[in-house]
């Protein structure tokens, strides 16, 4: 049987004053002097499947060569190979046209009245007269209590859903759960054996929302490995989903009552739906690297420390350009969490070998959408069902002390309450990242780990500072983020503050410490939308 968490947060308690996870000596200026190497314009912005991919891969594994630690790819190599699918679509190619109880064919525009994407599997859909349902916000949700097929059998069909989730705290209030993601919907409708799936947009202006949907359409897209493989994709006009209502007899009071929980998915009964699509394909080639600490007695249980090593390349990959400084050089993002998990693993080097395994992965393009992580979870070379955790460093903060440590998605799993233990006696607190608008907890590595049901914990930026408080904190966070994401203007600097960098990964340092040398799995809380898929695993971790 599992041990309850508070076994492991009691632990965390007793290393801290045991003083046997204090022997960690982060150092600034390590730090500094990695993060300036990496983020030089030698290395041009660490894009994938460049010269900048092979300097930094090259230079990461000298480092854990040096420290002794072992290749931790497949079959003991240092690097895992990845290949990205990226889709185009071929013009004029998609085709659309639905047919009403009467029988009319009512001829489609793409762009206009409907967008349409193969982007999975072989580039190409053919679905010939298809039943339409709508299945509300496309949401099932056991642990709320919250079904909105109910049922109704959407094999061969096509499924339209709404945009986002439901308002208020069942749904997570401000902070939306993976529930309100497009990529979540159609796996749930790809599951349930639908060939296609389609969003109706909506809004308080149509019009500009329509164009906000169809704008982008036509440009590339990269298909997330073990993305769910339907036959098309895609988003519909406010003025076809009325069309088709109305030819379906279907009373549009059932759409205001998508959000009250008591709808179950309706057949847009009569109403067929064609679909002809074409996209050229086109592979690129990049990889993870990943080195190991073998455990000594449970070596098959392991635990992730993982940052994405790559950054956005140089004035040619951003055709809107401007400016003579034509290099992004990604000192903030991210080779600070890259060398912050290389340091991880230098103190866990000089560390006694700890009792299960931990694995330093470096994941490859995070900025492409996850793309590496995505890869390493849907062919996981440890297997996911014995992976304890993954601690996922995205951008180290550059700052004074902080009272606060902030992380992505608090309230899923009870890594935030281990952490606090090993907080409360520094004077500090786990609080939330503080800006629902961003949808931080979608946006990293961490993700396509909790997807797949491993607890995850993502780090973030305080901003309640020892000096001056979370006026002067957020005042900071703001003006940073402003002035250097995604920007050529992203650099070492000399200036560069790494006290609240050092303070942070010391305790998360404390954090893998227990983790990698305890015997019990850290859980989802009842609430979060991925326990159900870790209790699909149990078994493995008894």
């Amino acid at each position: 049987m599992f041990r309850r968490f508070i076994g492991g947060v009691a632990a965390a308690a007793m290393l801290l004053s045991a003083g046997a996870a204090s022997a960690q000596d982060f150092s600034a200026q390590r730090l500094s002097d990695g993060i300036r190497h990496i983020s030089s314009d030698a290395f041009q912005g660490r894009y994938p499947a460049t010269e900048g991919e092979r300097m930094t891969l090259d230079w990461l594994q000298a480092q854990y060569e040096e420290m002794g630690l072992q290749p931790g790819g497949p079959n003991g190599q240092w690097l895992q190979h990845i290949e990205m699918k990226r889709y185009t679509p071929v013009e004029g190619a998609a085709r659309a046209a639905w047919t009403g109880p009467d029988g009319v064919v009512h001829a489609l525009t793409p762009g206009t009245d409907i967008v349409l994407r193969s982007a999975t599997n072989d580039g190409r859909s053919d679905v010939r007269d298809a039943e339409l349902v709508f299945a509300g916000y496309g949401i099932t949700a056991p642990e709320r209590n919250w079904d909105d097929y109910g049922g109704v059998d959407v094999r061969g069909k096509v499924v339209i859903v709404l945009a986002g989730e439901p308002e208020g705290d069942l749904f997570n209030g401000q902070y939306n759960t993976y529930y309100s993601s497009v990529a979540r919907k159609a796996d749930e409708a790809f599951e349930r054996g639908a060939v296609g799936l389609l969003v109706l947009v909506m809004g308080a202006d149509p019009e500009a929302a329509w164009r906000g949907a169809s704008r982008g359409a036509a440009s590339p897209r990269l298909s997330a490995p073990g993305a769910a493989d339907l036959e098309f994709s895609g988003s519909i006009n406010h003025s076809l989903g009325g069309a088709w209502a109305a030819a379906a007899g279907l009373d549009p009071s059932a759409l205001s009552d998508a959000s009250s929980g008591r709808f179950r998915a309706v057949p847009v009964t009569g109403v067929r739906l064609s679909v002809q699509t074409n996209e050229r394909i086109t592979t690129v080639v990049t990889h993870n690297l990943l080195a190991k600490i073998e455990g000594t007695t449970e070596p098959d249980e392991v635990l992730v420390f993982s940052a994405h090593w790559d950054h956005v390349g140089t004035a040619s990959n951003h055709p809107g350009h401007r400016g003579e400084d034509t290099i992004y050089n990604g000192a903030w993002d991210n080779a600070s969490g890259t060398i912050g998990v290389v340091e991880m693993a230098r103190q866990f080097a000089a560390a006694p070998r700890p009792r299960r395994t931990v694995v330093f992965a470096h994941m490859a393009a995070e900025e492409m959408g996850l793309m590496g992580a995505y890869a390493y979870t849907a062919d996981p070379v440890y297997p996911l069902e014995t992976t304890v955790a993954d601690i996922n460093i995205d951008m180290l903060p550059l700052s004074g002390s902080t009272r606060d440590l902030p992380i992505f998605g608090k309230g899923q799993n009870d890594l935030e309450d281990r952490l606090q233990a090993i907080l409360e006696p520094l004077g500090r607190y786990v609080s939330d990242d503080g800006q629902p608008e961003q949808g931080f907890y979608y946006r990293s590595d961490h993700f396509p780990y909790a997807r797949m049901g491993v607890p995850a914990l993502m780090p973030w930026h305080g901003v309640d500072w020892v000096e001056g408080g979370k006026e002067a904190g957020w005042a900071a966070w703001r003006a940073k983020f402003a002035a250097d994401y995604h920007k050529p203007s992203d650099e070492w600097s000399e200036e560069l503050d790494f006290t609240s960098a050092v303070e942070n990964l010391t305790v998360l340092y404390r954090l893998g410490q227990d983790l990698a040398n305890s015997d019990d799995w850290p859980q989802w809380k009842p609430t979060s939308e991925f326990g159900a898929i870790r209790a699909r695993s149990d078994s493995a971790r008894q």
